[in-house]
């Protein structure tokens, strides 16, 4: 799991458990006999609410360090008040439920049994010359002894069970925020398709209505310049003037028809490579190839995706300065075909990257903006998307995804 998913909230707030713990080690300071076991107290008190209140002691090593500080404070305390006999021998379980809570079945039995060597490790100081452990007090202490293991287990397994929790909430929330993110980028293709459907539907009507006035200008305009042969030489330019920009505006009406006319790809299986070596020939642009075998045949329109990519590439031509690399890199991710079209040229501002798909969005002086409408407009008819991720001088890389398994269904 990638480590940003394990990032936990960390408590903003006092919580009531730790003012009725500061409560319980203030009364436990309160009734210490002596100065130094006071002290040892507060400390103890303190690392218990210190606990889990940084992101570094959140860590395994920041939780071992805190229990091995739980664990020396506890020993010294014992240590000047009884040894094995001291009434604050129940404070073991500080380091061991620290351990138990965040730790495997192993770290809690090397925890336990740390807790239980250094508990009975006081047996070592008494002078067994002077002093004898009758039956009952063996049974006593392996009744303490006994009691550290099992709360150690206790709380082991109670842990495991809010990590285990913890581990399946923290998965469906991911979940929940890949769904909502799809959610979001299908309401924006949606509003997207809308927009593209309404000024489709313009486009067509205002085209057809221009292809005859246009018709009628262009003949006027090669009928004068027959007339005009010879005799002006000054009507005979505007005329040619004239034709020039009759066949330029017949142009962008063409365009515009491409980009009303519903789309109907003529699929088949095809070499993805192939399209894109050819659509960089007809661009005149050298690419930088990482084909990736594992990409299979799409069943996809070859001249449709031709012209995507040739779109694609003249437009990171035109961004890039001469002889800078553009790349081009297939790859199968996440059962969706991606290609890639890298430029390091001018980029695009941050504030135009959701509009960059817009009809009449452009950034050239001599464009109509129609150019990428379509390209998206071609991918979406194949059941695929495009994407586009871009930085302000340091370049952009257009990506397109094409569905595996349809193509993969359309085949059998």
């Amino acid at each position: 799991m990638p480590e940003y998913a394990r990032t936990e909230v960390l408590p903003s707030r006092l919580r009531i458990q730790d003012v009725m713990l500061a409560c319980l080690f203030g009364a436990l300071v309160w009734f210490g006999h002596t100065p130094s076991q006071k002290a040892l107290i507060g400390i103890l008190g303190v690392m218990h609410l210190l606990e889990g209140k940084s992101e570094w002691l959140r860590t395994r090593i920041g939780r071992a360090t805190l229990a091995v500080l739980q664990l020396s404070a506890v020993y010294l305390l014992i240590g000047i008040s009884e040894g094995v006999n001291s009434v604050y021998y129940l404070l073991f379980l500080s380091p061991v439920i620290s351990t138990a809570t965040y730790a495997g079945v192993v770290g809690t039995v090397f925890g336990s049994v740390v807790a239980i060597g250094a508990y009975l490790s006081f047996l070592l100081y008494i002078d067994w010359s002077q002093w004898k452990m009758d039956p009952e007090a063996i049974h006593v202490l392996t009744i303490r002894c006994l009691l550290l293991a099992i709360a150690a287990f206790l709380v082991n397994a109670l842990g495991e069970v809010v990590r285990r929790e913890s581990s399946r909430f923290r998965t469906v929330a991911e979940q929940l925020a890949a769904a909502n993110q799809s959610l979001v980028d299908a309401e924006a293709a949606v509003r997207r398709s809308e927009r593209l459907a309404a000024l489709g539907q313009l486009s067509a009507g205002l085209a057809h209505e221009l292809r005859n006035p246009l018709g009628s200008i262009r003949g006027s305009a090669e009928l004068l310049v027959k007339r005009a042969a010879g005799e002006s030489a000054i009507v005979g330019e505007l005329a040619e003037i004239i034709r020039e920009e009759v066949d330029r505006t017949n142009i962008l009406v063409t365009r515009f028809l491409d980009f009303a006319r519903p789309l109907e790809p003529v699929r088949a299986a095809t070499d993805v490579t192939t399209v894109i070596n050819r659509a960089a020939h007809h661009a005149r642009v050298e690419i930088i190839r990482n084909f990736s075998p594992e990409v299979p045949q799409l069943r996809l329109d070859p001249a449709l995706m031709e012209q995507v990519l040739l779109n694609l590439l003249s437009n990171a031509a035109q961004a890039s300065p001469p002889g800078a690399p553009i790349t081009v890199v297939t790859r199968v991710h996440q059962q969706e075909a991606e290609i890639a079209v890298v430029d390091r040229g001018c980029g695009i501002p941050a504030e135009k990257l959701e509009t960059v798909f817009n009809p009449f969005v452009t950034s050239k002086q001599e464009g109509v903006g129609l150019g990428l409408a379509i390209v998206s407009k071609i991918v979406d008819g194949h059941g695929g998307r495009i994407a586009v991720e871009s930085e302000a001088g340091k370049g952009s890389t257009f990506r397109v995804y094409l569905p595996l398994k349809s193509a993969e269904g359309e085949d059998k």
